[in-house]
């Protein structure tokens, strides 16, 4: 099993659901966060102030998929996600020892 986690732009987060979901994915977590990469930041005006924005708004995505559907999810993600600007996002995808269901007991692919 992998652990796929992906740190997109905000507005795209609904386009990669969509393509996750044409490939049989159940489940997702999705947290609002702020970072930033080689994108940087910007400055932005308010009020006649000037302002540095340092920390970009990103979405991280958090997928728990079968070995055999990892491929596969990073294609979707990839296609989803790209606006072929900078800030796009990254992926990262790390091995998963184990999956547990609590409410059934279930382990390992079953509790996907």
């Amino acid at each position: 099993m992998k652990l796929i986690t992906a740190i997109v732009k905000p507005f795209k987060s609904d386009a990669v659901r969509e393509a996750l979901s044409e490939l049989g994915v159940s489940g997702m977590t999705l947290t609002e966060v702020k970072g930033f990469g080689r994108q940087k930041g910007h400055t932005e005006l308010y009020r006649g102030a000037e302002y540095v924005i340092d920390f970009l708004p990103k979405a991280k995505l958090e997928i728990a998929v079968a070995d055999e559907l990892t491929e596969q999810v990073i294609e979707a993600i990839c296609k989803a996600a790209n606006t072929g600007q900078i800030g796009d996002g990254k992926i990262f995808v790390s091995n998963l020892e184990q999956t547990i269901r609590i409410r059934t007991g279930e382990s390992g692919n079953d509790a996907l």
